[in-house]
């Protein structure tokens, strides 16, 4: 059995895949998985499920929605339920390779480590593996409360990461002109994550594309200044006249 929330939230199985149809039993599971290995206690819980406005029978309602819960994963294939009752609320037992996000984690310090060692392509391929995990949205927008709500902004924050660190692997592998796409696209869905305008300038500027690493910074300045009012970081502004120099330690600086 696996569990998966780099996208919809869903359970496989032998090749079949399992989702839940109830609304509030499935803001159960996702509280659950995102503290995986953890007691929620039932305040946590009732908060998530929810949101603040408790109904006369919440605590009853708290106990059908884990009953519902754990029956869905034992009906799934769990000879005994990962759920477990600890004071103060529950926990769900999940294995180190029953988890999609577990192995993300671990591809993303896979490669981060990789890297850090030199071994630029190893680090790529281990990067690529993570992202290959993601299949949309993570719990597919699933809305709860603050623990599911801060747990998909975190790990939204944690995919762009991989994003960096697979263009700075990329880098190393003088792989320039490949990562110029990638980046076009990510700036059209990040337009305020100034980090991605950076390595979009230096791959052009490496690609032989001075005037286009120009232009970006043009954009960037011009929409940043748009959208809050205040101009480019001071890296990104070195960068623009680093670029403008020619300056010949560009050859060897990393995003």
């Amino acid at each position: 059995m696996r569990y998966e929330i780099l996208g919809p939230l869903r359970v496989t199985r032998d090749g079949e895949e399992y989702s839940l149809s109830a609304h509030k039993t499935e803001i159960l599971f996702a509280v659950l998985l995102v503290r995986a290995n953890q007691v929620v206690s039932a305040d946590q819980l009732l908060t998530e499920l929810w949101d603040g406005e408790l109904p006369h029978r919440a605590c009853a309602g708290l106990y059908v929605y884990i009953s519902q819960l754990r029956k869905f994963l034992t009906r799934i294939g769990k000879s005994k339920s990962p759920i477990q009752t600890r004071s103060p609320g529950y926990l769900l037992n999940v294995g180190p390779e029953e988890f999609d996000l577990f192995q993300f984690q671990r591809a993303v310090m896979r490669g981060r480590r990789q890297t850090e060692a030199g071994q630029a392509a190893e680090g790529a391929r281990s990067l690529e593996e993570g992202l290959a995990l993601w299949r949309g949205m993570p719990l597919g927008g699933l809305r709860g409360g603050p623990i599911v709500r801060g747990f998909a902004i975190w790990l939204e924050e944690a995919r762009l990461e991989c994003i960096e660190l697979l263009v700075k692997a990329q880098f190393l592998e003088g792989r320039h002109a490949e990562v110029v796409t990638r980046l076009y696209s990510l700036i059209a869905d990040y337009p305020l994550r100034e980090s991605f305008y950076q390595m979009l300038m230096l791959a052009l500027y490496r690609s032989n594309r001075p005037a286009d690493a120009l232009r970006v910074y043009q954009q960037a300045r011009a929409r940043i200044i748009e959208e809050i009012g205040l101009e480019p970081s001071r890296a990104m502004r070195d960068l623009h006249q680093a670029i403008l120099l020619d300056d010949a330690e560009l050859a060897r600086v990393l995003p």
